[in-house]
């Protein structure tokens, strides 16, 4: 790793969040470093058509891309690896990656969360997301299943839920069980019945086409123009843990209304806070903890140009 002096703040995650955060620093003239190791939720949107300011909607890549060029623009250092380790105290972090160590006073962590994929291979299921055959936030993409064949992939509260919010935009929803038991109450089951959204129990057998995604049980084929994975996802949040930050039941980091964790000089910002699934909330997240860690700093530091 080039040798650099200790940075005001580094960033683990070079998502959404991330970047607005080092955006925000930057021109806040403090000396930001960005850790990505490419693995950004955002870089895996074939177009997002609700964030705000492009009517014609953007790919997420692009708006990575973007985003990458205004921070180094302003002279934040990105790079290109993951982080192995974090250890230190606050004005005292250690940041460990494959390349050596850097020394940071402050730490912003927008790491993120990985999603739970079905059971396909890594091709058909890269596929099948790039020609919106399969869609992880319906929050996001609703309306481009308007009054079309959908399936949610998932079992328990989780799954219904996401079934009844899909019931808003379409009257064809299937719920697939990935196993022979779908873990509804007798309250959800009720309610699907009302809603007119058929149950399917697996186990399960996936072919990708060109415009449709079937799918076989042991009874039977299903066709469908998009399906919704709701299967949970993975936080990453092993960083936080490992220096001893409070995290909820769930695994999200816990902070306070400024983004702050429990350990002082550890900021954390985006979904591994809150799995919103939103990349407009991941920056506004990011950017209360880029002033934060300004205001933070200005208190031990001299901040006067």
């Amino acid at each position: 790793m080039t040798n650099l002096p200790r940075r005001d703040c580094v960033i683990i995650g070079g998502g959404p969040a991330g970047l607005t955060a080092a955006i925000y620093l930057a021109r806040f003239h403090l000396s930001v470093s960005v850790f990505d190791d490419g693995t950004s939720r955002a870089a895996s949107i074939p177009v997002s058509h609700n964030h705000a300011g492009f009517p014609g909607g953007i790919n997420g890549r692009e708006l990575l891309d973007r985003m990458r060029r205004q921070a180094v623009q302003y002279g934040t250092d990105i790079r290109g690896t993951r982080v192995t380790a974090l250890s230190g105290e606050s004005g005292n972090f250690v940041v460990s990656s494959p390349d050596g160590t850097l020394e940071a006073r402050t730490i912003l962590l927008a790491t993120g969360v990985t999603n739970r994929q079905p059971d396909m291979s890594k091709e058909d299921h890269d596929g099948a997301l790039n020609r919106g055959l399969i869609r992880y936030c319906p929050v996001c993409d609703g309306f481009e299943v308007t009054d079309k064949r959908v399936a949610v992939i998932g079992a328990g509260t989780k799954a219904c839920n996401e079934a009844v919010f899909l019931r808003s935009y379409t009257s064809d929803i299937t719920l697939l069980s990935p196993d022979a038991d779908h873990a509804l109450s007798a309250s959800e089951l009720t309610l699907m019945n009302e809603l007119g959204i058929t149950i399917v129990a697996g186990p399960l057998a996936y072919n990708v086409g060109v415009d449709a995604i079937s799918i076989a049980t042991s009874g039977a084929r299903y066709s469908f123009d998009s399906v919704y994975p709701a299967l949970g996802s993975k936080i990453r949040s092993e960083l936080a843990a490992g220096v001893g930050a409070m995290l909820s039941p769930e695994g999200c980091i816990t902070v306070d209304s400024h983004q702050r964790t429990d350990i002082a000089g550890l900021y954390a910002a985006g979904d591994v806070v809150v799995g919103l699934d939103q990349i407009s909330h991941a920056m506004g997240q990011a950017g209360v903890a880029a002033t934060t860690i300004r205001n933070d700093l200005g208190r031990i530091q001299t901040l006067v140009r």
